[in-house]
């Protein structure tokens, strides 16, 4: 499972796909691979996705900060990292990347860094690890659609959350992380 970017960053896992006639085999996790590379993981979670459906961005303020690996189990998304980190020289911007049933790629996107996806096919179903627990007075947020931002998602008119159409731009956003070289 090689990776690129710098460890302080959004890091991209591929794995190893063994593929044949009768389908394929992939080892997803294992602990010791993981252990010098990203934060221990304290939570899994799943969730399922109609096409057009943009879900983020999400984060949760420190001290319950989550970082997340995220895998696309079946169909295809792309999935959305943001650096939310105050006075960081990447503050504001974003990265992304097509996960799929097909590509076995891996998305870790640490603390400091808001999350957000959007399903491209008819219904895809994500598995991500997640370093903390959630803690629902720690959740925050940024508007999937912040123009400081520019995130260019695939779809004009897709399907948002209240929740999400409710969250703030980035300079509103309840926000605690500050950038550490």
């Amino acid at each position: 499972m090689p990776f690129r970017i710098s460890k302080k960053y959004v890091l991209l896992f591929e794995t190893k796909s063994f593929k044949d006639y009768r389908g394929y085999f992939e080892e997803v996790f294992k602990k010791s691979f993981f252990d010098d590379k990203v934060p221990q993981f304290k939570q899994d979670n799943i969730s399922v996705s109609k096409k057009g459906v943009i879900r983020g961005l999400h984060f949760q303020k420190k001290p319950k900060a989550q970082g997340k690996l995220v895998y696309c189990l079946k169909g295809k998304i792309l999935d959305v990292a943001v650096d939310i980190r105050k006075g960081s020289p990447n503050y504001g911007k974003w990265t992304g990347e097509i996960l799929s049933e097909d590509n076995a790629k891996m998305f870790y996107i640490p603390e400091g860094f808001a999350h957000g996806f959007c399903s491209l096919e008819e219904s895809s179903l994500i598995m991500y690890k997640c370093t903390d627990e959630y803690s629902p007075e720690h959740d925050s947020g940024v508007k999937w659609n912040d123009p400081k931002i520019g995130i260019n998602w695939p779809f004009n008119n897709p399907i948002i959350s209240e929740k999400d159409q409710k969250l703030p731009g980035l300079e509103e956003a309840d926000n605690n992380f500050i950038y550490e070289e």
